[in-house]
């Protein structure tokens, strides 16, 4: 997700086992993973390498997390806690201090803790399952868009706005502004696509 593998890189267990200090069998069972949930693919005896970025791929994910994350919102509104928004402030105001620092994984980390309240509220299982195996696909984007910290500012003040509109429960106001947000990140996105010639159209 980091790039330290870059999209298209042949790997090997044997390589990646000793660069981890790992035996085979776990790096093994993780490449499958990873298999599983399309950051890297497989071609039995010829090669494992990590999936490229693709535009209308990343698109496709991005209307999925976007249809989800806006029904997580939409029914968790009306089950919030004060708490609940302590935890979503918080969340923002370490994100704010990220982007303050350039500190990109803290960022990342912070936006996560955010996304994650209305989903933990939301309390369907089947919806926060979904999103664990998207998550990974996107956040390999997510840290090249925040590794200039490309629209951090307006995540923040969209981050207000939505906790203001989950604080007076207008859950359908909620979700609306959480979808345009993914809406936005799309822009964002294809301002990536346009510029980095890693990613591939």
């Amino acid at each position: 997700m980091r790039g330290e593998l870059t999209p298209g890189e042949k790997v090997k267990d044997s390589d990646l086992a000793e660069r981890l200090g790992l035996s085979r069998t776990p790096v093994r069972e993780a490449l499958t993973r990873l298999t599983d949930i399309g950051l890297v693919e497989s071609k039995p005896g010829v090669y494992t390498r990590i999936t490229t970025l693709n535009r209308r791929d990343v698109a496709k994910t991005l209307a999925v997390l976007r249809s989800l994350d806006q029904l997580a919102v939409e029914t968790a509104v009306p089950l919030m806690k004060p708490a609940d928004l302590d935890r979503l402030r918080q969340a923002n105001r370490d994100f704010e201090r990220a982007v303050a620092a350039n500190d990109i994984d803290a960022a990342l980390e912070a936006d996560d803790r955010f996304h994650a309240v209305p989903v933990t509220v939301a309390d369907n299982p089947v919806l926060s399952r979904i999103l664990e195996q998207l998550h990974p696909q996107i956040h390999r984007i997510l840290h090249r868009k925040f590794s200039n910290l490309l629209g951090g500012r307006n995540t923040i003040e969209h981050h207000d706005r939505l906790i203001e509109l989950c604080a007076t429960g207008d859950a359908a106001a909620a979700a609306g502004l959480s979808a345009d947000h993914w809406s936005e990140l799309g822009g964002h996105i294809n301002q990536l696509f346009d510029t980095d010639k890693e990613l591939a159209d």
